[in-house]
């Protein structure tokens, strides 16, 4: 099996990944949205539209 990040041969204290480092690339993906699938939703579309506009109106 190879690491899905580098490709490299995986290590068997990180499996599936070769090392420390692609296991942290990995959670940083995860954690920043990396893996996020896109959602149609009308929902979904109408919350986004609500925190964007409540972002909009806060001072910086």
């Amino acid at each position: 099996m190879s690491c899905p990040i580098c490709a490299n041969e995986t290590d068997t204290r990180y499996k599936p990944f070769c090392s420390r480092r692609c296991a942290d690339i990995d959670l940083s993906k995860w954690l920043g949205g990396g893996y996020a699938l896109p959602s149609n939703d009308p929902e979904d579309t109408e919350h986004l539209a609500d925190e964007i506009e409540k972002q909009a109106q806060k001072p910086h």
